[in-house]
């Protein structure tokens, strides 16, 4: 059974026009691949700050960009987005990195994962950091605080948006590890895909190489 919060659907909160997802397949496939990879594979664009962290340890993610803009300390859209989740969707949410409220804690985490949502990007301020890695449920955040949100909008779903000085937009691949963060354009992913097996064995024979010349 999935739930949406019953404030869903709020008047001052524009929903873009439907976007295209990335299949299941090529997911699947950037998946395969560190963060550190794909950005390599991206002419090493596409990442966005490293102010933004792992909420928890192993936290790793890939999936489908559902974007949300908010106003700062404010969760209206935030909560508005649960109801246009769809499974494999990876949240990104611009706070405008403001540290004072949290857009999110651990209920709308839970509520996230309910819909299939793979994790959540907030450029801004989280809340409940261990309730939330007990959920299991990856989160990456600029900051945490206690403090929770106004609920006042207005805000926006389903259009680009700044994380961390990248522009991401709607169905964009959006790949997080304990590295960081990196976003594929919808329209370069399978180039994208193609060239990371290339990197990948160009990595290998490299660090081949140096484990080889440390045994001397």
């Amino acid at each position: 059974m999935t739930y949406s919060p019953k404030s869903a659907g709020s008047p001052n909160i524009e929903v873009g026009p439907k976007w295209q997802r990335p299949d299941s397949e090529l997911l699947a496939e950037f998946r395969r691949h560190s963060v550190a990879n794909v950005g390599d594979a991206l002419g090493r664009l596409g990442m966005p700050d490293g102010g933004i962290t792992p909420l928890w340890d192993g936290c790793r993610a890939v999936g489908s960009a559902l974007t949300v803009l908010t106003v700062a300390g404010d969760d209206l859209a935030v909560i508005d987005a649960v109801a246009h989740i769809e499974p494999g969707d990876f949240l990104v949410i611009n706070g405008f990195g403001y540290p004072g409220r949290a857009v999110m804690g651990d209920i709308l985490a839970q509520y996230f994962s309910s819909r299939g949502a793979v994790g959540a990007i907030v450029d801004g301020a989280v809340r409940d950091r261990d309730e939330i890695r007990q959920q299991g449920f990856p989160v990456w955040s600029r900051t945490v605080t206690p403090a929770g949100p106004w609920k006042n909008g207005p805000g926006a779903l389903g259009t680009p948006v700044a994380i961390g000085g990248v522009v991401i937009a709607p169905g964009d691949i959006v790949a997080a590890d304990s590295d960081g963060i990196v976003a594929v354009p919808f329209d370069k992913a399978r180039g994208i895909a193609a060239d990371l097996a290339r990197i990948a064995e160009s990595e290998q024979a490299m660090r081949a190489q140096a484990k080889q010349a440390s045994a001397k």
